[in-house]
């Protein structure tokens, strides 16, 4: 499906990413920075998510700032088991990405906790309920965070 976007959606997307106005009436904000009432602005928005373009609107927090750690995680999934294996591993909060790659391991997530503990404990159980011991993890070493404004 085809979005077609004019110059306000675009301020409107640079709004939401770079400057969300924290007030009671953030949209009657971005409307009067953009010339355009508050409910033109709202409408805008969820034509973009109802059309895909936009999946989310909210805070995005450093979880590491938080106490939270992540990483990266990869198994081996046979074919014939993908959407099962994908089934147990997204039931879980702390998954907040689930993939397919090409080769071997093919399912990539990754997986922030409050603990190390709960890492283990999520683990633990994906491997219980799949029968597949073989998980790999990827700590980061460096941290690089490439901003991407649309």
């Amino acid at each position: 499906m085809e979005c077609l976007m004019d110059e306000k959606d675009h301020e409107i997307m640079q709004i939401l990413q770079n400057g969300f106005p924290l007030e009671s009436e953030p949209f009657k904000v971005i409307g009067d920075k953009l010339w355009i009432d508050e409910h033109a602005v709202i409408s805008r928005i969820v034509r973009l998510i109802q059309n895909g373009v936009i999946r989310y609107v909210g805070p995005f927090f450093d979880s590491r700032k938080l106490g939270y750690k992540g990483c990266l995680a990869a198994i081996d999934v046979p074919q014939e088991r993908i959407d099962e294996v994908a089934e147990v591993i997204n039931r879980f909060d702390e998954v907040t990405h689930n993939y397919l790659r090409d080769g071997s391991p093919n399912m990539w997530f990754t997986l922030i906790t409050n603990s190390s503990e709960r890492q283990q404990e999520i683990l633990n159980t994906i491997k219980a309920e799949t029968g597949i011991k073989d998980i790999m993890l990827f700590s980061s070493k460096k941290y690089f965070k490439v901003k991407v404004d649309l």
